[in-house]
């Protein structure tokens, strides 16, 4: 929903007040944590089915690729802001001119009997507006900035502002079935990690056989709701693990489900301390592979190119840098905002160097990597009460509880991100205020966290749904709504506003040919893992 700071003028948009905005570091963080997920998980994995080199490179590729999509988001957002400052230009231009006509039509009329002093004074305004529309807006504006992120703008307000009908269903159809599908993994992985980790197993990470990713590619996941109703959850106790489950889904609902009643920045402080786990845990698991290295030597000899391995390494990493979805609702708190691009730059770079660094320590530390990197680290004598066999045993917990921490700091981001987007297709955010309460506050939340909670209330495994969010709607909320996004709105603003308006938020990647490669990029990544999917189905 558009903020204004400011009512009583149309041209003061968006101005965050400190209490509503937050620095650039904290704006670092939110990226970071949205990107990163578990699904860094499985990158060792695939990278040693795929060879180094290859893996590399084809990671190096995602990861620019991503970035030029977000800088099209970013694009796109300046120029939603320049189209409403136009519009409330054009309001108070109307304006202004009724009220001077009338002013002048009253003077003219108090000072002389001349019965065509009136048609006179109409006829000059005729010619004075036609004068006015025939000179470009930047002349007659030349000091107001246009093009700002001042305004938060959700994907699917830009997408009502440059697509026509067709395009607005077809992009919150898109819209809805990601994010309901992100939320449905985000809490059946949560409730599922928890309840295996202190279920009797002789492992903390043993039950663990799903994968889970920014993608959401679980294709090594089993239906196990069936007998998970049957099994207890502890010996001598009534307790199955199906009830387990469900006890850990429904608190874990009750307690990150009422953030999306609120604002991305009442996530602050959960956001910093997920960030210093997630960093925790990932030096962690480099440490450990760069001290078996130097130690033991390199026990895994992984090839150079392995091109079979390309279908299922791109159906785990070609959506290891969506950030996309939620991009406004974390860029339009930020105070400082010419720092955006710095910010998204640094953060594609670090994440991608730690996916980098990770997976490539893990590759040739360990002679056998399991589809999950945690599952490397679980010791193996549990029986041992030695200090060292103990302080694994604690290390396994605690990787253990990477995906609870990491999903749990995104899930509130995510149903923002659904509810504003609700809000937008199904309100008139022009007169958001005059809405109730239950309308403004209550149900938009409630239509965002229930149908998830409903769908993993009655199953755990999600392996069908996720193949189609995390494959199709991805591509599109990744690589082709970008494309579209930015092709409009270049038209739009470059007929409101002619082309001597700079967009000081322009795309690095102006050039109309970058859109047609982003496009071909698209269709060459579906392609591909449905390729994965397909290979996968006939592999089982």
């Amino acid at each position: 929903m558009p903020e204004r700071a400011d009512s009583a003028s149309p041209l003061v948009v968006g101005v965050n007040s400190p209490a509503a905005s937050y620095p650039t570091w904290i704006g670092f963080i939110f990226i970071f944590n949205l990107i990163v997920g578990t699904g860094a998980l499985t990158l060792p994995g695939v990278f040693a089915k795929a060879g180094w080199l290859l893996s590399l490179l084809v990671i190096v590729l995602l990861c620019f690729i991503s970035f030029i999509t977000v800088t099209f988001i970013i694009e796109s957002m300046a120029a939603a802001n320049a189209v409403k400052t136009w519009q409330n230009l054009q309001f108070d231009s109307r304006e202004d001119l009724r009220q001077t006509s009338v002013a002048t039509e009253n003077e003219i009329g108090s000072e002389t009997d001349d019965p065509t002093a009136g048609l006179l004074s109409h006829q000059h305004q005729v010619g004075v507006t036609a004068r006015l529309e025939r000179m470009p807006l930047y002349a007659q504006h030349s000091t107001l900035i246009y093009y700002k992120l001042d305004e938060k703008f959700e994907l699917g307000e830009m997408a009502s502002l440059f697509f026509n009908d067709v395009g607005r269903v077809l992009f919150y159809l898109c819209i809805s079935v990601y994010l309901y599908g992100d939320l449905s993994i985000y809490s059946a992985a949560v409730a599922k990690s928890l309840r295996d980790l202190f279920c009797d197993h002789p492992n903390a990470t043993t039950t663990m056989d799903f994968d889970l990713d920014s993608s959401w590619n679980l294709s090594t996941a089993n239906n196990e709701t069936e007998e998970d109703a049957i099994k207890q959850c502890w010996q001598n106790h009534t307790l199955t693990r199906l009830n387990v489950y469900r006890l850990f889904l429904v608190g874990f609902i009750c307690i990150f489900g009422p953030f999306a009643a609120f604002s991305v920045q009442k996530t602050k402080y959960l956001q910093i301390i997920t960030v210093i786990f997630r960093w925790c845990a990932f030096i962690f698991m480099i440490s450990i592979a760069l001290k078996l290295l130097i130690t033991d030597g390199a026990k895994g000899h992984p090839v150079s190119m392995n091109i079979y391995g390309i279908p299922a390494l791109f159906g785990a990493c070609v959506y290891s840098f969506m950030c996309h979805h939620s991009l406004p609702s974390l860029l339009a708190p930020i105070r400082d905002k010419q720092s955006v691009g710095r910010i998204l730059c640094a953060d594609y770079l670090v994440i991608c160097l730690f996916y980098l660094l990770l997976a490539m320590t893990g590759i040739f530390a360990f002679e056998r990597l399991e589809d999950l990197y945690t599952l490397n680290f679980i010791p193996d004598q549990t029986a041992d009460h030695s200090f060292a066999a103990e302080l694994l045993v604690g290390i396994d917990y605690f990787l253990a509880l990477f995906p609870v921490f990491t999903l749990s700091a995104s899930f509130p981001i995510i149903a923002i991100t659904l509810r504003n987007n609700l809000q937008t297709l199904c309100l008139d955010m022009t007169r958001f205020e005059s809405y109730n309460f239950f309308v403004r506050r209550i149900l938009f939340p409630l239509l965002a966290v229930v149908p998830p909670f409903s769908i993993t209330y009655f199953t755990e495994s999600l392996t069908s749904l996720v193949a189609f969010t995390g494959s199709y709607a991805g591509a599109a909320i990744q690589y082709i709504i970008p494309i579209a996004l930015v092709y409009y709105a270049r038209n739009t603003c470059r007929e409101l506003l002619g082309s001597g308006v700079v967009n000081d938020f322009q795309s690095p990647f102006r050039g109309s040919h970058w859109l047609v490669i982003i496009l071909l990029w698209s269709l060459g990544c579906i392609s591909l893992v449905t390729l994965n999917f397909f290979l996968d189905a006939n592999s089982q």
